[in-house]
């Protein structure tokens, strides 16, 4: 694959106008009627909210989001965000699971694993183990809501050297995770093949994290794909009615 052309990228976004970007009234509406009241988050520095700002776009993590749209419906709810960088999912669930199960919570958001695909040694059958491990006490408790990686194609300061071998690593961490989480009724994201994942608009200047408006556009996914399980729940409950 041949060296990013930056230029090819350019952002004619704001968040005021940004297609791929809930603003908060829009979030509030979306989350309308939900029942969760406590939320934690477990995982790596995706979870954490490990960012940079750009133009345009408000300086928060994707959490700020989530939690103000749920917050605005929700008034009673409490959060907890266990995130850590630089940990692979064995450490996040060595760390984070039992406090997060203490938490007693009815919402958990774990996004993790790409650290799992970082490594020399990539393990697939080991990678899904572990989300197995650490997603399976977590689905019993409440929601679970997961998500697959980006693609780092349109990442311009990701290490050309290495964004072959780790785009196709993300993207069977990706599937691997998908098939976890549908197993267990989970929310499951697929990112993977957002729009987004093609622009550098997204990408903060280390070449690892998103920025301000890849926290938005993440944390916007989130609360579409949790308004659609919202949808799907009451039809079940309509269906069940009848």
């Amino acid at each position: 694959m041949g060296t990013i052309d930056v230029a090819e990228y350019k952002d004619p976004y704001t968040e005021k106008n940004d297609p791929y970007v809930a603003l908060p009234a829009e979030g509030a509406a979306l989350l309308r009627g939900a029942p969760w009241s406590r939320l934690v988050i477990v995982g790596d520095s995706v979870a954490q909210g490990i960012s940079e700002p750009r133009p345009g776009y408000r300086d928060e993590p994707w959490s700020t989001l989530v939690v103000d749209a749920l917050r605005a419906v929700r008034p009673d709810l409490v959060h907890l965000n266990l995130g850590r960088r630089d940990l692979m999912t064995a450490q996040v669930r060595e760390s984070q699971l039992r406090p997060a199960l203490d938490f007693r919570p009815d919402l958990v958001i774990a996004l993790c694993g790409a650290n799992d695909g970082l490594r020399k040694a990539f393990d697939p059958e080991a990678a899904q183990s572990e989300f197995e491990a650490l997603f399976t006490p977590l689905s019993a408790v409440g929601t679970l809501v997961t998500s697959g990686f980006f693609d780092v194609i349109g990442n311009p300061h990701f290490d050309p050297r290495y964004r072959d071998v780790v785009r196709e690593r993300l993207a069977v961490l990706s599937r691997r995770m998908r098939t976890v989480a549908q197993r267990l009724d989970a929310v499951h994201i697929d990112m993977q093949s957002h729009p987004t994942g093609r622009e550098e608009s997204i990408w903060s200047t280390d070449g690892m994290h998103l920025n301000a408006r890849g926290q938005a556009v993440l944390g916007t996914e989130i609360i579409r794909a949790l308004a659609a399980r919202l949808v799907r729940d009451s039809a079940s409950l309509d269906l069940g009615g009848e």
